[in-house]
């Protein structure tokens, strides 16, 4: 009967401590863990780490250190070019934009432009 209270207090106590180490992760290892999930192709593993790093990124941007500014950044650059992958290009759009907001950029500009140009073009009607 001890054993089984110790095991309860156990698996009570193992959660407890994941959400506190979890409240103390680091944007760049999530920035890290996207870009290699997107490189394998898994978009939504990808997806899933770049949306990390923007929860755990300070509100405030004017909060932000430079490094913390430019790991924002890049979280919705390649988010943007993730969305692209999975076809979804109002989604891209906006994190392209967020993108560029955060760092004007050429890279973030072009990205930018070429997400424009290819919802243009789908608007366009089909040839017959």
């Amino acid at each position: 009967m001890k054993i089984n209270k110790h095991i309860h207090h156990i698996f009570l106590i193992i959660p407890m401590i994941v959400f506190i180490v979890g409240c103390n992760e680091n944007p760049d290892r999530h920035l890290e863990l996207g870009k290699w999930y997107a490189q394998k192709g898994l978009w939504n593993e990808a997806v899933l780490e770049f949306r990390e790093v923007i929860r755990l990124s300070p509100a405030n941007h004017k909060a932000l250190t430079r490094e913390q500014f430019q790991t924002l950044s890049n979280a919705h650059y390649h988010m943007a070019i993730v969305y692209t992958k999975k076809g979804w290009w109002d989604a891209a759009l906006n994190e392209a934009k967020t993108c560029f907001d955060l760092q004007p950029t050429q890279n973030h500009y072009e990205l930018l432009q070429l997400i424009q140009k290819r919802i243009t073009l789908d608007a366009l009607p089909a040839e017959s």
